[in-house]
């Protein structure tokens, strides 16, 4: 969906999508911006190169969301909204129904997200709660960037939630290390991509996850 080549433009320009979602995207990179002033969304030396570091990042997990089976999507350790603000801004006019929910403790970082949430009319819920402390959830896919370390997500995905299709999430330059690393005790199938935005990093989808000893 997005080619590298494109990804250091200053303005925000991803092929076959309407120019109202570009502008909307736009208006989210700017609204991180705004509050980063006052509250930590992002690393301050990242805010110069917020698209390409941030929206381009996200967005392009959209080819593993983008799927008939999907239409529930939770967010962990939401924080700015990354990636899921961009994947609802993204998704919206694509299809109906798809529902957005962030788990994200942070007062402040969830009264940001609830203001990004109404202001791109997106169909989502945000729990300011502890992720470790909920039960029996049910989605369609867990996703998550610069949450928890895979062992950690893994744990919360088994024993948090009651239901999942997927988990995916961002592995950086020692992925290959924690893929095997993780499937000493897991067993998995897993799809991934090389990273657009950086050379070191991949984006994975895992499926049928299972402890192999319980």
């Amino acid at each position: 969906m997005i080619d590298s080549k494109i990804i250091k433009k200053n303005k925000i320009f991803i092929p076959n999508v309407s120019r109202e979602t570009l502008m909307e995207l736009e208006e989210y990179s700017q609204s991180i911006l705004n509050a980063n002033r006052k509250i930590n969304l992002i690393s301050s030396s990242t805010e110069k190169s917020i698209n390409s570091r941030h929206i381009y990042d996200s967005a392009q997990t959209i080819d593993f969301i983008d799927k008939k089976d999907i239409k529930l999507c939770t967010d962990l350790g939401s924080g700015a909204g990354l990636p899921s603000i961009v994947l609802g801004i993204l998704m919206k006019p694509k299809k109906q129904g798809f529902k957005l929910i962030f788990y994200e403790k942070s007062y402040h970082k969830s009264n940001f997200l609830k203001e990004m949430v109404k202001k791109f009319k997106l169909e989502a819920k945000i729990y300011q709660k502890n992720i470790f402390e909920e039960k029996n959830l049910v989605t369609d896919v867990i996703i998550c960037r610069a949450f928890k370390p895979l062992p950690v997500i893994f744990d919360i995905a088994t024993r948090n939630f009651k239901n999942f299709k997927y988990i995916v999430m961002y592995l950086g330059k020692s992925g290959k290390i924690i893929l095997k690393d993780v499937s000493e005790k897991w067993k998995f199938d897993i799809e991934q991509m090389k990273s657009l935005t950086s050379d070191e990093s991949s984006v994975v989808k895992i499926s049928n996850l299972k402890k192999k000893y319980e």
